[in-house]
Order: structure tokens, then sequence, then C-alpha cells
């Protein structure tokens, strides 16, 4: 059987959050610099926050709105009838 064939262990690897240690994992690396965790996520927070970048929202909303998809479109040709 072959020697050295799985990386080293780390059952302590230090995980780092914004600079500080927020947890301990097992991993094959020493320690681990994240961006984001659970305890920042804002699905396992509970801290949901919504962009609304340059009324994107209200644009669909007023575009969707009423009978949408009943209205025939502007220069389209109805089907003719056999």
């Amino acid at each position: 059987m072959k020697t050295d064939t799985h990386p080293t262990w780390y059952p302590d690897c230090k995980v780092h959050f914004r600079g500080q240690v927020v947890m301990t994992v097992g991993a094959t690396v020493p320690e681990m610099h994240v961006e984001v965790w659970s305890g920042s996520h804002p699905y396992y927070t509970g801290q949901k926050t919504f962009v609304d970048t340059a009324g994107r929202v209200e644009r669909f909303q007023r575009k969707f709105a009423g009978d949408y998809f009943g209205k025939a479109k502007p220069g389209a040709k109805k089907p003719a009838a056999k």
C-alpha cells in the first residue's frame, strides 16, 4: 500500500471571519479565512434584507400588473380562422 497519499488532517482548524476566530472544525488546512459563515448569513440569522436597485421591483410589478398575459401584443397579428 502507498504511504503519504492522504493530506495532513488538522482536527483543530480555526475558521476566521473578519479577523476573529468563529469556530473550530476538522480540515486539511490549519486555518481558514471566510467571507460568510452561518452566524453572519441572513438565511440563518433571520435578518433578511431586501435591496431594490433603481426601482426594479416596482417596474416589474407595473409591467405585469392586471391582465398582462390576456392582452394582445401591439403589432401582433391574430391567427387566421379556419
